[in-house]
């Protein structure tokens, strides 16, 4: 049952992470989200990073500052998904001087800041894409069962303490743990004799698999963001 729970807690993270995932849109969509109003927060940016949060499971990509406002335009609709457009690609826009362009990194990011004031969404502004509470809390909540049993508990059967660690803090999207889980099954095995300790996976072997399931973990992304688009496997690329 606590495995049980583990995997479900990780089920609701991870289909939370990518509910809110940024999803690149056109140029003409965030005008028109922004003209019905169906923005509930936005935010600009001059490139993606690492929001650095504590564990990397579930962690958000967040707007990194810029010296001016854009080129990129994130934001907020209300069922909760999150929106960005590079503002240096559009097909026409109009500048009226109600906006002072020099705060702006280009014509299109003057388009749309005009387009928020005339909607009245100016007041809106803030953070789009900050982990939600929740996310968060599953997260330091799995570490914090696995560290606990790792460190504190029985001796793993089939790989080390080191192997383990290294695995599941390198592997992406907590499928380290899942692999922790099903192999190890936890709090049903006694813990290993002494005798088979010695053939136990090892540290290096933990890091050098973290790495693999990385890489091979963003090929296959690429592959299926490729097949099936944005909509279903997101990715931060302008």
């Amino acid at each position: 049952m606590l495995r049980l729970a583990l995997v479900l807690l990780w089920l609701v993270a991870a289909a939370l992470s990518w509910w809110t995932a940024p999803r690149k849109q056109s140029y003409e969509q965030a005008r028109a989200d922004i003209a019905a109003g169906d923005v509930t927060a936005y935010q600009w940016g001059g490139s993606w990073g690492d929001s650095g949060g504590p564990w990397p499971w579930f962690d958000a990509s967040e707007l990194q500052t810029s010296s001016t406002l854009g080129p990129l335009f994130a934001w907020r609709t209300p069922d909760g998904r999150v929106h960005w457009t590079d503002t240096d690609r559009f097909g026409q826009v109009t500048t009226t001087g109600a906006v002072d362009p020099a705060s702006y990194s280009g014509p299109g990011a003057v388009g749309v800041a005009q387009d928020l004031r005339a909607g009245d969404l100016e007041r809106r502004a803030g953070v789009v894409r900050a982990p939600g509470v929740a996310v968060t809390v599953i997260g330091l909540v799995l570490a914090a069962v696995f560290l606990g049993v790792v460190v504190a508990g029985p001796a793993p059967v089939l790989g080390t303490r080191w192997f383990w660690f290294w695995l599941v803090a390198i592997a992406p999207y907590g499928l380290g743990l899942l692999f922790w889980l099903s192999r190890e099954r936890p709090w049903s095995r006694p813990a290993a004799p002494a005798s088979d300790r010695e053939r136990r996976d090892r540290g290096l072997f933990g890091i050098g698999l973290g790495i693999l399931a990385a890489v091979l973990m963003s090929l296959l992304l690429l592959a299926l963001n490729a097949a099936l688009g944005d909509r279903w496997v997101p990715r931060l690329d302008a």
